[in-house]
């Protein structure tokens, strides 16, 4: 990055969540690109909502994870860099968060975003979007591609495993969960499947797992959360595969560890909380999912890290 008096952006993205009731529909038509949903449609998702308190945390978990990333380069590297929000569904829009940071006189960013696995399709969209908006300012964006194997966010994972599995029973499978994403990015050799299970293989192996659906310390990879068009998404869906575990007699618990995910959702508050847990409690399964990263300091720690580092690299 450039030296000066100029301090360096961090463009920190995420997904973004309505913040009142009101936001809930243009939301949801953001998402569809600008297609305003169905009475029916929005009437689920406000639903979905209710189910889990009104609206999502997300956006206090997000705001939380921007001040311990700000916190923590502070304290490593002070007066070096501004981390700023970019959301891709709510305000600030990544576009308007790169646009201020231009009108403030910054010319480098680092753009990071908070999930752990690369896809063209997640990622990748991020990444594209500040580098389009930042190229008429002719501001550089060094990005951050992945983190999925960072030692402090695979700690925190078998941490929590370790602390969950010494309350189920004996006989309980690991189910290691991630966003779905449409097949199709399968045939352009996409990376976020294998980046999903060198995870949960870094983990497994840390907690002592063994591979496979009905070991008495077994796990396996499931998909959750996938969207409702025509096209086929990347299976298997987590649910099927409690009915699988329900219909074998040799499980008797359900363990999810949510590691594509990194705060506290929708996804995670009612995919699996209300509704996991529902398909598990019908086969008589014990169930629980481990907690989510959110503002972790170890986690956010070596993800300070990972900025400063790249920042240096770029300069």
């Amino acid at each position: 990055m450039s030296a000066g008096l100029t301090r360096t952006a961090v463009l920190l993205m995420a997904y973004g969540t309505p913040r009142t009731r009101d936001e809930i529909e243009p939301y949801y038509t953001d998402i569809r690109r600008g297609r305003p949903p169905t009475p029916e449609q929005l009437a689920d998702l406000a639903n979905r909502y209710e189910a889990i308190g009104g609206l999502s945390p997300l956006a206090a978990r997000t705001e939380s994870q921007r001040v311990a990333l700000q916190h923590a380069l502070d304290k490593g590297a002070p007066d070096r860099f501004d981390v700023v929000l970019g959301l891709k569904h709510a305000d600030p829009k990544i576009e308007a968060a790169v646009d201020d940071v231009a009108a403030s006189g910054v010319t480098d960013i680092v753009g990071l975003v908070l999930a752990p696995h690369y896809s063209a399709f997640s990622i990748g969209q991020y990444l594209d979007r500040a580098r389009a908006a930042a190229q008429p300012h002719g501001i550089n964006v060094a990005g951050i591609e992945s983190w999925h194997l960072e030692p402090a966010y695979l700690d925190f994972l078998a941490a929590a495993l370790r602390e969950r599995l010494a309350e189920l029973p004996p006989r309980t499978t690991v189910l290691f969960t991630a966003h779905s994403l449409p097949e199709r990015i399968l045939a352009t050799g996409d990376p976020y499947p294998d980046q999903l299970r060198a995870t949960a293989v870094a983990v497994a192996t840390r907690v002592g797992l063994q591979e496979g659906l009905h070991a008495g310390n077994g796990w396996s990879l499931a998909w959750q959360s996938a969207g409702r068009t025509p096209e086929p998404w990347i299976g298997p869906d987590i649910l099927t595969v409690i009915d699988e575990l329900g219909a074998s007699d040799d499980c008797d618990g359900v363990l999810v560890c949510a590691c594509g995910f990194v705060a506290d959702h929708l996804e995670v508050l009612y995919d699996l909380d209300i509704e996991a847990a529902k398909r598990a409690a019908r086969h008589g399964l014990a169930f629980a999912r481990t907690s989510c990263v959110n503002d972790d300091p170890a986690v956010i720690g070596a993800l300070a890290d990972r900025v400063v580092a790249l920042a240096s690299i770029d300069g």
